[in-house]
């Protein structure tokens, strides 16, 4: 799930930045780019993967 999300905020960041969209300071295609690319690293990282260490099943 977090994947999804990464690649959608890749892609806001690319609108934003091909179609040279005006945006505050908060919201530009940098931002999100890094924004995507820590919730890239998380769903790297197995977060949000709904395995949890919930112990050994026999």
């Amino acid at each position: 799930m977090l994947g999804i999300a990464a690649a959608v905020l890749f892609f806001i960041a690319f609108l934003i930045n091909a179609a040279d969209i005006a945006t505050n300071d908060t919201f530009t295609s940098t931002n999100v780019m890094l924004i995507g690319l820590t919730v890239l690293a998380l769903h790297t990282a197995g977060v949000g993967t709904g395995w949890g260490s919930r112990g050994r099943r026999r």
